[in-house]
């Protein structure tokens, strides 16, 4: 378990290197060829329900993606986390202004008094955020298996997408298991469908 923990760090410390030479306009550059790649991925465009995140300390924001998502009328659902280790509700948004709060953490959710809840199993698509990812759908998250639960928990239907910069994929992630896998990743050079 030390050895996997150690390797990881390694590689986040690897790639944290490899976005350091970029300025800020370069990422921005990067950022918006992502986003184009976003809106035009048939499997997103055809989804009916589509799970996204606010997570702030991913290296891809996800607010423009949702505001000109919602701005196309698609049925945006975020994650409401609950007090209870790793445990969440999902809710529909359809105002990112409006429909948001600050939680404890830092992070915006939605308001579960104002937005509908919706089940898991009506999720089509799901956009989970990492900080590296292999070509073989690994991914290193934040370290409170929050995403790594939810991804064995969706339907088996559900396309798992993540959003990286391409200086995010590395050769290997070490894996407890291939099933917290993502099915796709969107890179500012290509899309890598898993191996």
């Amino acid at each position: 378990m030390e050895e996997v923990k150690n390797t990881k760090t390694g590689i986040l410390a690897q790639v944290a290197e490899r976005l350091d030479i970029f300025t800020k306009q370069e990422r921005e550059a990067k950022y918006l060829l992502i986003e184009n790649k976003v809106f035009e991925f048939a499997n997103f465009m055809e989804a009916q329900v589509s799970f996204m995140h606010t997570v702030g300390n991913t290296q891809i924001p996800m607010e423009e993606i949702i505001r000109k998502s919602l701005h196309i009328e698609k049925t945006i659902v975020l994650p409401v986390f609950t007090d209870t280790k790793n445990a969440f509700h999902l809710c529909k948004v359809t105002d990112y202004d409006r429909d948001l709060l600050l939680n404890a953490g830092d992070v915006l959710e939605p308001n579960p008094e104002k937005c509908k809840k919706v089940s898991l199993d009506d999720i089509d698509i799901a956009f989970i955020p990492g900080l590296a990812f292999d070509d073989k759908g690994g991914r290193i998250g934040f370290g409170n298996n929050y995403y790594t639960r939810l991804i064995t928990k969706l339907p088996e239907t559900c396309r798992k997408i993540s959003l990286a910069f391409e200086e995010q994929i590395v050769d290997q992630i070490q894996m407890d298991s291939r099933k917290h896998t993502v099915d796709i990743i969107i890179t500012d050079k290509r899309v890598i469908y898993k191996i």
